[in-house]
């Protein structure tokens, strides 16, 4: 995961895709926290309600997509196993290999 020089912490970026193929950056180079926090947003703002919004992606600092919801659709990914794992991992819990 790439890194931020500055702080040293992992870095992520979100965007937001229109209905007529254009897209923004919301966030650049932020930690997991605010990304998320982001993405929540800009799924669930008037924009979205209104179908203005089609997608919205967490990419990491090598550009990689770590969550992308989709309009009408909802998560996209992570899928639902590895979200559950995710939950478990972070409630303390051991996953089995």
């Amino acid at each position: 995961m790439a890194s931020n020089p500055d702080s040293g912490q992992p870095e992520f970026s979100v965007a937001q895709f229109f209905e007529d193929g254009t897209w923004e950056y919301v966030r650049r180079f932020v930690d997991a926290s605010e990304a998320v926090t982001a993405a929540l947003h800009y799924t669930d703002n008037v924009a979205c309600k209104m179908g203005i919004t089609k997608r919205v992606i967490i990419t990491d600092g090598f550009d990689r997509c770590v969550f992308e919801w989709r309009h009408g659709e909802g998560v996209m990914w992570p899928t639902p196993e590895p979200r559950r794992e995710a939950e478990r991992l972070a409630a303390g819990e051991h996953v089995g290999l």
